[in-house]
């Protein structure tokens, strides 16, 4: 979503390449062309003069070190004041209380329905915490059966009640229930609309006094830019919410709400949101989201989304299989479904540094495994695990199998053989080096 951004501060910044020293005349020069960078990405007006007085302010009364270059040392800067501006540090959620009750808010078309089944995952895996959640937007039927589909599908019970419209009582009902079967966490769901309005306000405001929720968290779109961090103002105002999750994020968004949002209503941005996959929500981290904006990767996130699907036991027996060229296709497939539930590939991509640039305009999604999944799955058992064994007739079997090009086949086998033989003697390697040092 900092794409664009990302792009017009590396502009702003070349302003400064060659100059021996950071002065009045080029620091104002390279302010001004980030405050129309910050605009552009939909940035408030009053924000981005702020943050841009602010930079100049350092910038002018640093002093650049022999070693730091002032193009470098302006990177520095503003990575730091993007990080200060978006919260410093990320914001835990409070799910103290018996049960922690969490009370999601926002408009219509917001995400919220799709949040509150992530969050409930979020918490379910990550906090090992036994979550209820209940559908009190009684407002839209729809979102009833949405939640309910989407519970089922991460094995959370969602808490309904046939004929009831008053979502304070659904709401209470719920708590209640979560109390007497030993629930933790009760995420409430509450109705939205397509815009502000005081029938609304006054229905959240009413379930808020209601539940008394331990936290609460307001729900925005943030394709919507500035009109995100509008409708966040008011809301905050009636409901004095936690946090904000910023859902969309993978939308063709320029990020101005993400910048924007704490400084102007003064709460944390908690969580962001993107597609649809019940494990695309991410704590935000303000410091991480600087380094991607600074086109310096996000290694930390990638690690940890790496480690979410960490299996010791099965990365023991691979490395084994490694050692002894024993790497099948079929631990190959294996591999990538590990990939996929990362997220997406090319975001996943985008988070080692200096990549994300060179893969700008490459079409790169989870779709590009589909051919060489289908190749794989229109293999025998026996040609998966020995591909020295598929012969000429084979190939054009798994090819009109899996609706590829023979050439497609004999790519994939030529590579597949190719990095088995580069992964071996990574291993034995290692291996020797390990046998060395015994002896030593």
């Amino acid at each position: 979503m900092f794409e664009n951004l990302s792009e017009r501060l590396e502009r702003s910044f070349k302003i400064l390449k060659g100059e021996g020293k950071i002065t009045e005349i080029n620091v104002a020069e390279t302010v001004k062309d980030i405050r129309k960078a910050l605009l552009d990405a939909d940035v408030s007006y009053k924000v981005a003069k702020e943050f841009c007085n602010t930079v100049k302010d350092k910038a002018i009364g640093s002093n650049v070190l022999t070693a730091v270059k002032p193009q470098q040392m302006m990177v520095k800067i503003v990575h730091d004041e993007l990080a200060a501006f978006m919260g410093s540090s990320s914001q835990d959620v409070n799910l103290k209380g018996s049960p922690a009750v969490v009370l999601v808010a926002g408009l219509n078309g917001s995400g919220k329905t799709t949040f509150s089944a992530k969050f409930a995952n979020y918490i379910k895996g990550k906090k090992g915490m036994k979550t209820l959640l209940a559908a009190c937007d009684t407002f839209r039927p729809a979102a009833i059966e949405q939640l309910k589909v989407l519970g089922e599908s991460i094995g959370v019970p969602v808490y309904t009640e046939d004929g009831e419209k008053d979502p304070v009582r659904l709401a209470k009902n719920a708590i209640a229930k979560a109390r007497s079967e030993g629930y933790s966490v009760v995420i409430v769901d509450t109705a939205g609309r397509l815009a502000v309005d005081e029938e609304l306000m006054n229905e959240i405001s009413a379930l808020h006094d209601a539940v008394k929720p331990t936290e609460t968290l307001f729900v925005v779109d943030a394709m919507t830019g500035q009109d995100a961090v509008e409708t966040a103002r008011i809301f905050n105002e009636r409901l004095d919410f936690d946090g904000v999750v910023l859902t969309k994020m993978d939308g063709d968004t320029r990020g101005g709400a993400a910048l924007s949002i704490k400084a102007v209503v003064g709460k944390p941005i908690k969580f962001v949101s993107s597609g649809e996959k019940m494990e695309a929500l991410e704590v935000f981290h303000p410091e991480r989201i600087a380094d991607r904006i600074l086109g310096m990767g996000d290694v930390v996130t990638l690690v940890e989304k790496a480690q979410e699907q960490f299996d010791e036991k099965q990365a023991r027996e691979l490395k084994k299989k490694l050692a002894r060229d024993q790497f099948t296709l079929w631990d190959f497939y294996n591999q990538i479904q590990q990939v996929k539930k990362m997220g997406n590939i090319k975001d996943l991509a985008s988070m080692i540094p200096g990549v994300g640039k060179a893969i700008k305009d490459v079409d790169l999604d989870n779709d590009s495994f589909k051919s060489i999944e289908a190749m794989i799955l229109s293999m025998t058992p026996e040609e998966r695990e020995h591909p020295e064994i598929i012969n000429g007739s084979r190939r054009k079997r798994i090819a009109d199998g899996s609706g590829t090009s023979l050439q497609e086949v004999n790519r994939l086998l030529k590579q597949f053989e190719g990095s088995r033989k580069a992964m071996k003697s990574v291993m034995t390697g290692n291996l020797m080096q390990q046998m060395k040092g015994f002896r030593r």
